[in-house]
């Protein structure tokens, strides 16, 4: 049976990887009208981890759950999930073999999860978070350093995502918005900024972090130290040679200005006020 989508029911999109997504899709299916799982992509141990380093490309265990947790095929979804023991294959699922060899074949990861989608009458799509290694997921397992920082947002679009996003490739703990930092003993004490106040928060290193404002004061450089830090040399990398592709997947269609705002009006009394915020505005 193909569970046809209910386009009466919500359109549902989740993010995330691991065994929680997973399970998450199986009791969205049951409510949602379409799914959409956008996928962690970046597994580096177990059979995942031995298809990347064999085969170059993206980990396909996260996404194999998710396809199996849509799945309305259960043979298929039961094949997807069997494991070889002993020989070459030994520790790898089908479904991973299948994807990646799907995925070889069509020339695309993508194009390879709708095919194996088909195969699963999967009632959803499933798509990476990534389709090319994530710039600085590959600077860091370079350097192999023991803490990155981040800063919180960015300063255009007030987005708040590339700290978590690092965090989730990387498969390490984080601490987003930290006012102070201590590191000692292979980990990091970190008070944040919330609502209610100060959050303490101790994570494992390494770690990622991503800072506010109060870190730290600015400190302004002296002339002579400016002069020393010009003869430093500079490590210039290559995008190539990190394996990114930086091509753009976003398309501006148009900008337009907001509609002007009506001018406001003076009321003579409060049952005036409620009169129209009742009547006039719909918002009581």
């Amino acid at each position: 049976m193909v569970l046809v989508p209910d386009f009466g029911a919500p359109a549902v999109v989740a993010l995330g990887g691991g065994h929680g997504l997973a399970a998450a899709l199986r009791g969205i299916r049951t409510y949602a009208g379409d799914v959409t799982a956008i996928v962690t992509v970046a597994d580096d141990g177990g059979s995942s981890g031995r298809l990347r380093r064999d085969l170059g490309g993206l980990a396909p265990g996260d996404v194999r759950r998710c396809l199996v947790a849509l799945a309305d095929d259960p043979t298929w979804a039961a094949a997807f999930e069997h494991r070889f023991a002993g020989g070459e294959l030994d520790g790898h699922a089908l479904g991973n073999l299948v994807v990646v060899g799907l995925a070889e074949t069509l020339g695309d990861f993508t194009a390879g999860l709708d095919a194996a989608a088909a195969l699963l009458h999967a009632a959803g799509r499933v798509l990476p978070a990534t389709v090319e290694p994530v710039i600085l997921k590959a600077v860091v397992a370079e350097e192999s350093p023991e803490v990155v920082i981040i800063g919180k947002q960015a300063i255009d679009g007030d987005n708040n995502a590339v700290g978590q996003m690092l965090a989730a490739l990387l498969d390490w703990p984080q601490a987003t918005f930290a006012s102070a930092v201590e590191i000692g003993g292979g980990k990091a004490k970190v008070s944040r900024e919330v609502d209610g106040g100060l959050q303490t928060l101790e994570v494992d290193l390494p770690a990622v972090i991503t800072v506010d404002l109060r870190l730290n004061e600015p400190r302004y450089a002296s002339l002579p130290n400016i002069m020393k830090a010009k003869k430093k040399p500079l490590d210039v990398k290559e995008l190539a040679s990190l394996g990114a592709d930086t091509a753009p997947r976003l398309k501006v269609l148009k900008v337009t200005e907001p509609p002007k705002r009506a001018g406001g009006v003076k009321v003579e009394s409060a049952a005036d006020l409620v009169s129209k915020l009742k009547n006039e505005a719909g918002v009581l």
